[in-house]
C-alpha cells in the first residue's frame, strides 16, 4: 500500500497518537522534521501551527496538507511519525517502505540552517534558552518585548525553544548568524542540573534518590485477585480521557503531564489540583502513573520531592502528627539529616508535590473553621489535611487531590487551582485496554467483537472498573448461559460468578445454576463488612474485625478482599475489597439476601441522599443494621457510596435474577422489598418533580434537574421493568430537561433512553458540557423519537456518533433541533445532515458551531439546504468554510421562506463571501438576523451588504464586529446604515 493511501486509511489512529493525550510537543516534533526535509515550507508551518486552534485541528490541516502534496510527502511525513513517537505508541500503525535518505546540500544562509537543523536546535538550546536571549538581547538582534514572549510561563522549554528560534527566523539573517555563532563558541550546558549540584546538600539527593526508589516500588505494580495476580503498570495503563473547562466555560483535552501544568488555571493564589471522576473511572490508577513517571524521571522534572498519600489509610492514622512526621512516617524516612532534609522542603515549596488519593473516602468531610501554620507542631489528621488543601499550611507546595465530583463542596472549591475532569475511556480506550489484557490476539478480538455487538455493554466499559471487570470475566460472557449483561448488577453478579467459578475449577468442578445459594454463608458475611463500612466511611478492615464478622481464610481467599502491605506488619494485617464499588455491591447483597435486618433499611438507604441534601445528620446506614442507634455521629457515610449501593440493590430485586435469588431470599421477603425500592423511587421522583417552577410567561416549561435526579433514574434502569418506567415520568410535564453538567456518560445515557422513551409527549434534551461521545449518543437512539430537540454541546462526539443519530432522527417526526457546538464533526458529517435536510421538511434549527467544517462541507450542506423549505435557524460559528462555503450557503439559501438566523463568525469570510450574501439578503423576506463577526471582510464587502439591505427593510441587524475595518470606517459605514453592528 502507498504511502499516500496508508494516511487515507489510518487517518483516525494518525490523530489519536499526533494528540499525545493532549500535549502538543508530538505535533511539534514532527514539525521540525519536515520542515528539516524541506517537506513544509515556512507558509504550511504557519497554517498548521495555529495558536488559537484546538490540537486536533491543527493535526489535521497538517494531514491534509501532507496528502496535497503527494506520495513523495505522505513517505517522509510517516518517516518522522517512525522517529517521533515511542514504540508503545506505535503500535498498530504501518509505515510503509519509508522514504529514501534526505541528502540535501547545507543551505548557504543562516536562516535556511536554523530550519535545516531545527530538530537538533530544540535540544541544544532547550537547556540554554537564556545564555541565547542574552546573547540577542545585547547584539540588538533582540528586544526586551521580544525576550518576554519568548519566555512566557504558558510555554513548556521545548515550546520556548521554538518561538525563539521562529522569532530569529522572522528578524532575518543577521540574527540567524548570531544565534548560530553563539551556539558554535559554547557548548550547551545544562545549568538546572548544575545548580542542583550546587545548591543541594549530599543528604537531600541522598534523600530524593530514596524517596524516587520507594515511590517506584510502590507504583510500578497492580494487584489483583488478593496477590494472586500482578500486571506491571507499563503493561496495562491505558490513557483516560482528561478535561479542563476554562472559567468562560470552554473545555480542553489534558495529556498526563499537564495534570500540575498551567493550562486551565482559574485561581493562580491557589494550590490544590482537583482531579475528579466517577467511581471506577481510573483516578487512583491515574495518579498511580504519574508518581511512577516521577519516580523515572520521566515526568514532573522540575519537582525534587513528591509525597503520595492515600485518604483511605489516612483514616486509619489516629494520632495527632506534625507535618514533618506525617512526610517522614506515611512516605520516606531520612537515613541522615532529617532536620535539613524538612527545612530544604520548608525553603523551596515550588520544588515539592503532595498527592492525596480518594479525599471522598476520608471520613471527615472538607472543614475550614480550624486554622492550623505550624509544620511542627502535632493535631489530628483531619486538621492536618484541610489546612494543607487550603494553603494555611506550606503555601507554594502543589496539592493533587482525587475525588468524585459529588464529594467536593463549595467550602473546598474556592481553594482550588483548577479542576480536572477524568472522564473514563473512549471507544479507543477500551480496545487498547482489553488488547493488553490479553496476551492471546484472537482473544481479545473476541472479547472487542462481543463489545461491538452489545452496545449497552460497551457503554459500562466506557468507565474502566466495568471493562476490567469485562475483560477479567470474558469466559462467563463469551459463554452467554444468562444472557449478555445489561445493567451495572449485571456485571457485578458476572465477577461474584467468576471468582467462585475460580475457586471451583480448582476442586470441585463447574458451579452449578444455585452458585448464589451454594456460597450463600460467605456472600453475606462479606456483605455485614462491607455494609458496616460503609456505615461507618471504613474501607480498610483489621484481621480483628474479619473475624467479628465470621470471615475465615478460605472466605478470604476467594478474591475479593485483598492485603493492604503498607498498612499491615506482621502481627495486624488489613484488608480492603478490591475496588469501592465492589465493596457496595456486597452490602446491597446484603441488604436484598439478610432476613433479618430491619424493615426500614432499603427506605432509608433511598432517603439518605433527601436527608443529606437538607441538611440533616444522620448515620444514614447503621439503621439497616442497629435501628437503635443515635442520629449523632460525627462523620457520615458518603452520599456517592450509598447511591451505588442503592443501584445495586435495584438491580437485585429486578425479575431478571428472581430465579438466582430464588432459594436465597424467601419470595414474600423479596416482594416487600422489591415493593419499597419501587415506592422510593417514585417518592424520589415526585419530589423532583414538585421542585419544577412555574413557566415564565412567553417560555417554555423547564426542569433543571437536581445533583440526584440521574441517580434515580439510573436505579429504574437497574430494575429493568417497563411499568416502573412508564410510572416514573407518567407525570412529568415539561417541554424542556436540562441536564448540563451532571457527568452523563454512555451509562447515563442508557439509562436516561430507557426511561425517558416513556414520556407521554416530546421534550428538549439538554445534555451540554457532559461526556457522552459517539457511544453515548447511540444509547440515547431509542428516546430519540420523544426528542423534539437535543443539545449535545461539547460533548467529544465525532461524525460516527453523528451519522446514527440522523439515520434515527430522520425517522423521528418530533425531531426538530440539534446543538452540536464545540465537538470533533468534520465535513465528513455534512452529507449526513444534507440527507436530513431533505428528508425532514419540519426540521427547524441546525447548529454545528466550533468545529471542524470546511468549505466542502458548507457545499454538501448547501446541496441540502436547497431542497429543504423549513430550517430557521442555522449556525456554523467558529468553523472554516471561507468565501467558498459562504457562497454555497448563501446561493442555496436564497430561495428559503422559512430562514431567520444565519451565524457565520469566524470562518474567515471575505468579501466574495460578503457579496454572496449580499444576494440572499436582497432576496429573503423572513431573514432576521445575520451574524459575520470576525471574518475577513474589508469596506468593499460592507457596501455590498449595505447595497441589498436598501432592498431589504425586514432584515433587523448584521453583525460585523472584528472584520477589516478601521475604526473611521465602521463610524462611516454605520452612519449610512444603522442596521450593521461593529
Amino acid at each position: 500500500m502507498s504511502a499516500h493511501q496508508l494516511i487515507i486509511t489510518q487517518r483516525a489512529e494518525l490523530l489519536t497518537v499526533l494528540c499525545g493525550g493532549g500535549s502538543a510537543e508530538p505535533l511539534e516534533c514532527v514539525l521540525d522534521l519536515l520542515l528539516a526535509w524541506e517537506v513544509l515550507v515556512w507558509e504550511d508551518y504557519l497554517n498548521v501551527r495555529v495558536a488559537e486552534k484546538p490540537l486536533c485541528s491543527n493535526i489535521r490541516q497538517l494531514l491534509d496538507v501532507v496528502h496535497d502534496k503527494g506520495e513523495d510527502a505522505c513517505s517522509h511525513f510517516l518517516a518522522a511519525i517512525n522517529q517521533v513517537l515511542p514504540e508503545e505508541q506505535k503500535a498498530g500503525l504501518c509505515f510503509g517502505n519509508g522514504c529514501a535518505a534526505v541528502g540535501k546540500n547545507r543551505p548557504d544562509t543562516a536562516t535556511l540552517m536554523l530550519l535545516v537543523d531545527r530538530p537538533v536546535l530544540v535540544t541544544k538550546l532547550r537547556d540554554n534558552i537564556d545564555g541565547a536571549l542574552n546573547v540577542l538581547l545585547t547584539t540588538g538582534c533582540f528586544t526586551i518585548q521580544d525576550c518576554d514572549g519568548v519566555q512566557l510561563p504558558v510555554y513548556t522549554p521545548s515550546q520556548q525553544v521554538r518561538r525563539l528560534l521562529d522569532q530569529v527566523t522572522f528578524k532575518g539573517e543577521t540574527a540567524a548568524k548570531t544565534l548560530l555563532q553563539y551556539l558554535e563558541q559554547a557548548e550547551p550546558t545544562k545549568p538546572t542540573s548544575e545548580d542542583k549540584e550546587n545548591h543541594l546538600s549530599a543528604d537531600c539527593l541522598l534523600y530524593q534518590k530514596k524517596l524516587r526508589s520507594s515511590v517506584a516500588a510502590q507504583s510500578l505494580f497492580l494487584s489483583t485477585y488478593g496477590g494472586a495476580g500482578h500486571f506491571s503498570l507499563d503493561d496495562i495503563y491505558t490513557d483516560g480521557l482528561l478535561e479542563v473547562v476554562d472559567d468562560s466555560g470552554e473545555t480542553t483535552t489534558l495529556g498526563l503531564e499537564d495534570v500540575v501544568g498551567p493550562i486551565g488555571t482559574l485561581n493562580e493564589d491557589a494550590d490544590t489540583i482537583l482531579l475528579s471522576g466517577e467511581a471506577g473511572s481510573g483516578k487512583s490508577t491515574l495518579l498511580q502513573r504519574l508518581h511512577l513517571l516521577w519516580a523515572r524521571e520521566a515526568l514532573l522534572t522540575n519537582t525534587f520531592l513528591l509525597f503520595p498519600f492515600s485518604c483511605r489509610k489516612l483514616n486509619a492514622e489516629h494520632r495527632e502528627l506534625s507535618l514533618k512526621e506525617l512526610l517522614f512516617l506515611h512516605c520516606c524516612w531520612p537515613d541522615r539529616s532529617q532536620d535539613e532534609v524538612f527545612q530544604f522542603i520548608l525553603d523551596h515549596p515550588h520544588m515539592v508535590l503532595f498527592t492525596f488519593d480518594g479525599l471522598d473516602e476520608f471520613k471527615q468531610g472538607f472543614r475550614d473553621e480550624e486554622r492550623h501554620c505550624c509544620p511542627t507542631k502535632p493535631v489530628p489528621i483531619p486538621v492536618l489535611l484541610f489546612n494543607l488543601l487550603q494553603g494555611t499550611l506550606m503555601k507554594g507546595i502543589l496539592k493533587v487531590v482525587t475525588s468524585r465530583p459529588q464529594a467536593v463542596g463549595p467550602s473546598l472549591k474556592r481553594y482550588l487551582r483548577k479542576e480536572v475532569h477524568l472522564k473514563g475511556f473512549s471507544p479507543s480506550g477500551i480496545n487498547s485496554f482489553v488488547k493488553k489484557h490479553h496476551s492471546d490476539p484472537a482473544m481479545a478480538r473476541r472479547v472487542i467483537d462481543s463489545l461491538q455487538v452489545n452496545t449497552v455493554l460497551l457503554g459500562l466499559c466506557h468507565i474502566p472498573v466495568f471493562c476490567w471487570i469485562v475483560t477479567k470475566c470474558h469466559q462467563e460472557l463469551l459463554g452467554g448461559q444468562d444472557g449478555i449483561p445489561q445493567t451495572i448488577t449485571d456485571v457485578y453478579l458476572l465477577v461474584l460468578q467468576h471468582f467462585f467459578q475460580r475457586k471451583s475449577s480448582l476442586s470441585q468442578g463447574a458451579l452449578g445454576k444455585a452458585w448464589l445459594e451454594e456460597h450463600l454463608d460467605t456472600v453475606l458475611k462479606l456483605g455485614q463488612l462491607a455494609l458496616e463500612g460503609l456505615e461507618a466511611s471504613c474501607y480498610v478492615f483489621s484481621g480483628y474485625e474479619l473475624q467479628r464478622n465470621g470471615l475465615t481464610e478460605q472466605d478470604v481467599s476467594m478474591g475479593f478482599l485483598i492485603f493492604c502491605n503498607d498498612l499491615s506488619v506482621t502481627d495486624c494485617k488489613h484488608y480492603e475489597f478490591l475496588h469501592i464499588t465492589l465493596q457496595c455491591f456486597f452490602a446491597a447483597l446484603y441488604v436484598v439476601l439478610n432476613r433479618n435486618n430491619n424493615r426500614s433499611a432499603i427506605s432509608r438507604l433511598f432517603q439518605s441522599q433527601h436527608r443529606q441534601l437538607s441538611g440533616l445528620s444522620q448515620r444514614c446506614l447503621g439503621h439497616c443494621i442497629d435501628p437503635s442507634v443515635e442520629e449523632e455521629e460525627s462523620h457520615v457515610a458518603e452520599t456517592p457510596n450509598l447511591q451505588i449501593t442503592a443501584q445495586f440493590v435495584s438491580g437485585l430485586l429486578s425479575q431478571r435474577h428472581h430465579s438466582l435469588l430464588l432459594d436465597c431470599c424467601p419470595t414474600a421477603v423479596r416482594e416487600r422489598k422489591f415493593k419499597q425500592v419501587v415506592k422510593s423511587l417514585s417518592k424520589g421522583m415526585q419530589r423532583h418533580f414538585k421542585s419544577i417552577p412555574r413557566p415564565v410567561e412567553g417560555e417554555k416549561k423547564s426542569m433543571h434537574a437536581m445533583p440526584s435526579f440521574v441517580w434515580l433514574i439510573k436505579c429504574i434502569y437497574e430494575m429493568q421493568d417497563k411499568s416502573i418506567a412508564q410510572d416514573a415520568v407518567a407525570k412529568l410535564d415539561v417541554e424542556h430537561l436540562k441536564l448540563t453538567y451532571c457527568n452523563i456518560g454512555p451509562v447515563e445515557c442508557t439509562a436516561l433512553a430507557y426511561v425517558l422513551k416513556h414520556l407521554r409527549n416530546p421534550v428538549g434534551l439538554q445534555l451540554d458540557n457532559n461526556s457522552v461521545g459517539d457511544v453515548g449518543v447511540e444509547q440515547l437512539l431509542p428516546c430519540l423519537h420523544i426528542c423534539h430537540s437535543l443539545y449535545l454541546r461539547n460533548n467529544n462526539i465525532s461524525d460516527e456518533g453523528i451519522r446514527k443519530l440522523l439515520e434515527k432522527g430522520a425517522k423521528c417526526e418530533s425531531f426538530q433541533k440539534i446543538a452540536l457546538f464545540n465537538n470533533k464533526l468534520t465535513d465528513a458529517c455534512t452529507q449526513h445532515f444534507a440527507c436530513l435536510l431533505k428528508t425532514k421538511q419540519n426540521f427547524l434549527a441546525l447548529r454545528l458551531g466550533n468545529n471542524n467544517i470546511t468549505s466542502q462541507g458548507a457545499e454538501q450542506l448547501a446541496e441540502g439546504l436547497s431542497y429543504n423549505q423549513s430550517l430557521q435557524f442555522l449556525g456554523l460559528w467558529g468553523n472554516k468554510i471561507g468565501d467558498r462555503g459562504a457562497e454555497a450557503l448563501a446561493n442555496a439559501l436564497k430561495n428559503s421562506t422559512t430562514l431567520i438566523w444565519l451565524s457565520l463568525v469566524d470562518n474567515g469570510v471575505g468579501n466574495a463571501g460578503a457579496c454572496a450574501l449580499a444576494k440572499l439578503i436582497s432576496q429573503s423576506k423572513t431573514l432576521d438576523e445575520l451574524w459575520l463577526n470576525k471574518n475577513c471582510i474589508s469596506r468593499d464587502g460592507v457596501e455590498c451588504l449595505i447595497e441589498a439591505l436598501k432592498m431589504n427593510t425586514s432584515v433587523k441587524e448584521i453583525w460585523l464586529r472584528g472584520n477589516n475595518l478601521s475604526p473611521e470606517e465602521e463610524e462611516e459605514l454605520s452612519k449610512q446604515e444603522s442596521r450593521l453592528t461593529f
